[in-house]
Order: structure tokens, then C-alpha cells, then sequence
């Protein structure tokens, strides 16, 4: 009794792990689909450490739709990383859609890192990217500022090294910001705004991207600032500071020279001051060496006091005789 008992509790055990390590149900919801797969192929999937049903499902989905792909291919897919339910769903979106799509080249793309499904619906479904606010100057100074609606649809071809979006609208950027600084007259622009949308689509700015731009609508263009008026008063402002630094430059100069010249001035009095100090000191030994008489002596006194009288006289002043000195 007791030995029919532990028979049967390891039957179940037996039978637990078999069912957890052998997707049978699985097997058989795929030949039920029509899906050719062996009970052995999904065990070798547990092996291999891939999940039976990210295979399993979409192969029957594959199948029901009518595409021929071989299990060993999604499998293979799977184990690089690439997500094999939403290949299978673009392949299906696709051949629903007419749009050649092979299962290569959505392998491709998925592995690229891009959503090979959001593309085929964008082929089916154009897109609109809508621009931020752009900024540009006319020639006339006066600032614009425009913001685009960009209509694109996905080119499954250079969906792989194609660029995204983010190019799309630099390149719009570009062409709005060319468009407005090459017209004369910011009003030009405002008259006809489809200048820009015509500019733009003629760049052919869709080239190396993954989409192909289809129409260009400027939304709105609103006038911003004055900016030539700007440019302007900022380069007078920075004239006048030069000017300033200029004439303050002078005037230190200036200031500089003439206290240089009265430094100059004063040191030339006093040489002149020390020379006068020596005058009596050679008189006396003059005089006492026998070359300067008395006769002499007064004859240089009448010349010096002619010479203050001349002096006062040119002044408008009254000469300062012996007497007045008294």
C-alpha cells in the first residue's frame, strides 16, 4: 500500500516537470493552426533558453496570414535580441498594405533599434511633425518668428542608417531661417508665407533621412523684435563708451603734461634760485681777488635797476626805487 502510494506521488512529480519543461499545450494550439513544429523543437527552444511561445505565436500568426517564414529564422531573430511579435505584425501590416516588406529587411530594422511596425503604419498613415517656434531676421532688421507643420511619411528603405526626426526639423529650421534672411522685407514674408513652404520643399530636405516629406504648412508667423534697431543703439552705445575711453585717455595725458611742465618749470627755478645764491658769493671773492672794482661794482647796480625799471614800466607798475623801497 505504502509503496503504491510513493509510485504515484512520483508519477505526479514526474509528470509536473514534464508539463513545466515541455509546452504541450502549446504544441498543441500550434498543430491545431496548422504550424508544423515537433514536440522535440520545443523542448531544444527550452534548451537553448528561449521562451517556446515568443516563437510559437507569432509563427501561427505568420502562418494564418499566409507568410511563409521558417521557424528556425524567428528563432534565430529572437535570440539576437530582436523582438519577434511585432516582425511578425509589420510583415502582416505590410502584405495587407501592398507594401513590399521582406523578413529580412524587417529584421533588419527592428535590430536597428527602430519600430518596424510604427513604420509601416506611418507608410499607410502620413505623420505630422510639428516644429517649435523658429526665430529669424529679415533684411529689414525685424525678427520673425515661424512654426511649421511638417506632413511625412516612413521610407522603408532607408529606414536603416536613415536619419530621424530630429534632422527633419533642423533641416526645416534651416530652410525657414534661409527663406526669411534672404528676403528684403520682413512684410514680404507675411504676404506670403508659402514662400517659406516653397523654399523648404525645394531643398529636397528629406535626402538621407528615413521619411519622405510630403507637404510643409507654416502655421503660424508672428514679428518679434526689432532687431536691426537693436544692433543699432548696441553699437552706438558701445561707440560712445570707446569715445569716452578715448577723451578720458587724452585728459589723463594731458593732466600728465602738465605736471610734467610744471615740474619742469620748477626745477629750472630752482637752478635759478641757486645760481642767484651764488651770484654774491663770486662778487665777494671777486673783490677780494682784485677783479671786480667799485667802479664796476655800481655800474652793474645802474644796469640792474634800468632793467626793473624797464620791467615795471612793461607791467603798467611804478618802479621800486631806493626811495619807495623805504
Amino acid at each position: 500500500m505504502i509503496g503504491s502510494v510513493i509510485i504515484a506521488i512520483l508519477a505526479i512529480i514526474f509528470l509536473i516537470i514534464f508539463f513545466s519543461f515541455v509546452p504541450l499545450g502549446l504544441w498543441i494550439s500550434a498543430r491545431a493552426s496548422g504550424v508544423k513544429i515537433g514536440i522535440f523543437q520545443l523542448v531544444g527552444m527550452r534548451v537553448r533558453k528561449v521562451v517556446p511561445s515568443r516563437i510559437v505565436n507569432p509563427m501561427i500568426k505568420t502562418t494564418k496570414a499566409g507568410l511563409d517564414i521558417s521557424i528556425n529564422k524567428l528563432e534565430a531573430h529572437y535570440l539576437a535580441g530582436g523582438n519577434v511579435d511585432r516582425v511578425a505584425n509589420a510583415l502582416i501590416a505590410a502584405q495587407r498594405a501592398g507594401i513590399p516588406l521582406g523578413f529580412e529587411q524587417s529584421c533588419a530594422i527592428d535590430l536597428a533599434g527602430r519600430d518596424v511596425l510604427n513604420a509601416v503604419q506611418m507608410s499607410v498613415n502620413p505623420k505630422v511633425i510639428e516644429t517649435p517656434i523658429i526665430a529669424a531676421v529679415a533684411m529689414d532688421g525685424i525678427e520673425l518668428r515661424a512654426k511649421a507643420r511638417v506632413t511625412v511619411r516612413a521610407n522603408i528603405d532607408r529606414l536603416v542608417g536613415g536619419a530621424g526626426e530630429e534632422t527633419i526639423i533642423a533641416r526645416i529650421g534651416e530652410g525657414i531661417v534661409t527663406t526669411v534672411g534672404s528676403s528684403k522685407s520682413h512684410k514680404d514674408v507675411l504676404e506670403n508665407p508659402d514662400k517659406i513652404s516653397r523654399t523648404v520643399l525645394d531643398k529636397g530636405l528629406d535626402a538621407g533621412t528615413a521619411f519622405e516629406i510630403l507637404s510643409i504648412d507654416i502655421a503660424d508667423v508672428d514679428v518679434g523684435r526689432n532687431v536691426g534697431a537693436q544692433l543699432q543703439i548696441d553699437q552706438a552705445e558701445a561707440d560712445k563708451r570707446i569715445a569716452q575711453a578715448k577723451a578720458e585717455e587724452r585728459r589723463a595725458m594731458a593732466v600728465a603734461q602738465e605736471q610734467e611742465n610744471i615740474a619742469a618749470v620748477a626745477g629750472m627755478r630752482a637752478r635759478v634760485v641757486e645760481a642767484e645764491a651764488e651770484v654774491p658769493k663770486a662778487m665777494a671773492e671777486a673783490f677780494r681777488q682784485g677783479n671786480l672794482g667799485v667802479m664796476d661794482y655800481y655800474r652793474m647796480q645802474n644796469i640792474h635797476s634800468d632793467t626793473e625799471m624797464r620791467t615795471a614800466i612793461g607791467k603798467g607798475t611804478k618802479p621800486a626805487t631806493t626811495e619807495n623801497k623805504k
